[in-house]
């Protein structure tokens, strides 16, 4: 596990296709059903609706969500940070920068699915004001698991915690 010494240097920007390389290591240690290269690719180049920033930290990209945005709605993608950086709270920063960019996008409401087995990133989720609203069944092809659908109204800022509840 790396430690974030400084958490103000982390960097959020718009992914380019330079990053993909990074971004599918990250995606093959975080899910058993990983997104692969030309998938990105299309997304970046090919997808008009497509939102996908990097979370950098003294360089290193550390983590990246995707979303799309259609007319007011935004419908996250994928959210993953490195396997040695979580634990840090950096999933939330990830999460409420996420936000932010899809209010700019002119969202006023944001949308996933999870897991149902994912109780970890449902606290998460909830925290920055997701609530449930559905399942998918059989949702995840690896293994045939309902997903749980979640959806959250977002503000002008975004939804997100402030620094006092972090």
């Amino acid at each position: 596990m790396k430690v974030i010494e400084d958490v103000s240097r982390l960097v959020f920007r718009m992914m380019t296709l330079d990053d993909v390389p990074t971004i599918v290591a990250i995606e093959q240690e975080s899910f058993t059903s990983p997104w692969t290269e030309e998938a990105f690719v299309n997304e970046l180049t090919n997808n008009h609706f497509a939102r996908y920033m990097v979370m950098d930290y003294e360089g290193e990209v550390i983590g990246y969500g995707g979303m799309w945005t259609i007319m007011d709605e935004a419908h996250v993608t994928n959210v993953a940070v490195r396997e040695q950086y979580r634990g840090f709270g950096l999933g939330t920063k990830l999460m409420v920068e996420l936000q932010r960019t899809a209010v700019m996008f002119g969202a006023k409401r944001m949308t996933l699915e999870v897991r149902v087995s994912n109780e970890v990133a449902q606290r998460l989720y909830s925290k920055l004001g997701f609530e449930p609203s559905g399942i998918r069944p059989g949702y995840y092809s690896d293994n045939m698991e309902d997903a749980l659908i979640m959806w959250a109204e977002l503000n002008s800022s975004g939804v997100g915690l402030t620094d006092d509840d972090e």
